[in-house]
């Protein structure tokens, strides 16, 4: 056993990697997929149930 202190560098702190974005056009293209397919599911609703009004 020795009474030398051994000084070492902390290791080095990696910055964060920069989170990839998606591109304008992907972001319009995901946007009008999913209204269509929300319309697809108010008609498949509506035909299938039968979604008749209330009852008068």
């Amino acid at each position: 056993m020795s009474n030398v202190i051994k000084f070492e560098r902390p290791p080095e702190q990696k910055p964060p990697k920069p989170q990839k974005s998606l591109s304008p056009t992907l972001k319009k293209v995901i946007v009008w997929v999913a209204i269509v397919a929300a319309l697809v599911l108010v008609w498949g609703y509506y035909t299938l149930v039968g979604g008749t009004g209330a009852p008068a």
